[in-house]
């Protein structure tokens, strides 16, 4: 393959339309100077026209962030897109050009970018209570517990409300540790749990880890059917917590939290039946299960609403965040009763969790995703997507790798597929390139060589083909 430089180079020279030209302008141009190729892929047709924008201009945006942002802030691209407007699966910069939203704002906006009943029941609340936090009554927070519980198997019927999913790991780890009287948190390799002093510790990637005291924080063999040293031996990764317990704890934790799709870590789907004897050892061990459903919640995996069902597991503490709200600051925990009565020991308060305002949005949210059939869908055209993405693994040899369910997936590049070696420059050529056709999509992995397609639970099969299309005519002029 060319090197890194020359494929910049490519990139650049090719692919770069003016903001200032509509889309099928700036398509043509990066036709017309793309030497013997064939046509790229057009965005599907969207009946909406994007308000005129008279607002700062990126570079002149990107100067204020640089002045009084902190600069731990990173940003997607060489020249950061200006996001201005979004509508459902679509969102349009500051020259009105439209990009279809492949990750959703992070794996957030689950209903689709301002959802008309989303906004109307936030609009509404907005107009008559702001805030007035749960020292008061409001029926906003009591609805929206009632909802979400009736959402939950088994006793898993008490909800917190909290800002963000970080907050809610967080809680989770705490309400762990109380109910259970031991300190020792276990979670996977290659996770991520949040940024906050105490889950940085759950999370398992150097790439987001300050060198801070974590405490009692002990991470286990990762069960990657892709990368893992067992494929997808559940049998053998579960061993691994055992002899993790016996060998490196007193033989007491207070708990055991994984994802069951890894977001951060590259759309990682741990070995089938792994969570089910994991469950069983850290029982046996005094602890308590807490699944993190931040980013595979409320239906997006298809096959099942929560994550931790495609294990066939119940946990004792379910973490979530980002879907819940649309992109509200919004979380949750949801715990049993008898979990959830070691917090009376203290005063337990969170200033903004369940405010009015947030109650109502994730309450429209809940019901829109029922009313549209969100989690059937998903399972439809994800189901049509990989497919697809599994039929382009055989043209091009860069792809290593195909994983997910429903529209939670995961696209591994490598360089090598005997040697699996990351194939981190191209990702990166072929990010910029997606880009310049019109899709934003996600990286994750620990070398960022892992596309993640998860954009809103509205996408559609035409959505999938054109991600699909753009991806094999970006690879192919590699």
């Amino acid at each position: 393959m060319a090197t890194m430089r020359a494929l910049l180079k490519k990139t650049v020279a090719i692919a770069k339309p003016s903001n200032s030209r509509p889309y099928a302008s700036s398509i043509g141009t990066y036709a017309a100077a793309t030497a013997n190729a064939v046509e790229p892929p057009q965005l599907p047709p969207f009946d909406y026209q994007p308000r005129p924008y008279h607002g700062p201009s990126a570079d002149e945006v990107l100067a204020k962030r640089k002045k009084y942002l902190g600069p731990s802030l990173f940003y997607y691209y060489q020249k950061p897109l200006n996001i201005v407007e979004g509508k459902m699966q679509y969102l349009f910069d500051d020259s009105g050009r439209r990009y279809l939203d492949a990750f959703a704002g992070i794996v957030t906006v689950s209903c689709g970018h301002c959802h008309p009943q989303v906004l109307n029941a936030i609009t509404e609340q907005n107009k008559l209570l702001q805030h007035a936090t749960t020292i008061y009554l409001h029926h906003a927070i009591a609805d929206f517990a009632e909802a979400l519980a009736q959402k939950m198997p088994g006793n898993l019927k008490v909800v917190y409300f909290v800002n963000s999913g970080s907050e809610a790991n967080e809680l989770a780890m705490m309400m762990a540790r109380l109910y259970t009287g031991n300190l020792g948190m276990i979670s996977l390799r290659n996770a991520y749990h949040g940024g906050s002093s105490s889950t940085i510790g759950l999370t398992a990637l150097n790439t987001w880890k300050y060198p801070i005291p974590e405490g009692e924080i002990h991470h286990v063999m990762n069960p990657d059917p892709y990368r893992g040293i067992f494929g997808p031996d559940a049998k053998s990764y579960a061993k691994d917590v055992q002899d993790h317990i016996d060998y490196g704890t007193s033989g007491r934790v207070a708990g055991f939290i994984a994802e069951t799709i890894q977001g951060v870590g590259g759309a990682v789907e741990l070995a089938p039946g792994y969570l089910n004897l994991v469950y069983d050892i850290v029982r046996k061990s005094g602890g308590v299960c807490i699944a993190d459903e931040v980013q595979t919640g409320f239906g997006r995996t298809g096959s099942h609403y929560w994550g931790f069902e495609t294990q066939g597991v119940i946990p004792d503490i379910v973490t979530m965040a980002k879907g819940i709200g649309n992109g509200l600051p919004l979380g949750a925990v949801v715990t049993t009763p008898e979990i959830a009565s070691v917090m009376n020991q203290k005063i337990q308060f969170n200033t903004f969790g369940g405010n009015p305002v947030c109650s109502a949005g994730g309450l429209a949210v809940l019901r829109v995703l029922d009313q549209e059939k969100r989690q059937a869908h998903c399972a439809d055209v994800g189901s049509h997507m990989l497919e697809r993405l599994r039929s382009l693994m055989q043209k091009h040899e860069i792809i290593g790798d195909v994983r997910g369910r429903g529209l939670m997936v995961g696209v591994e590049l490598v360089t090598d597929r005997k040697e699996k070696t990351p194939a981190k420059s191209e990702t990166a050529v072929l990010f910029e390139k997606l880009r310049e056709l019109g899709v934003l999509v996600g990286k994750g992995g620990l070398h960022g060589n892992v596309f993640r397609i998860k954009p809103p639970m509205c996408f559609t099969k035409d959505d999938a083909d054109f991600v699909v299309d753009a991806m094999d005519y970006a690879i192919s002029k590699l």
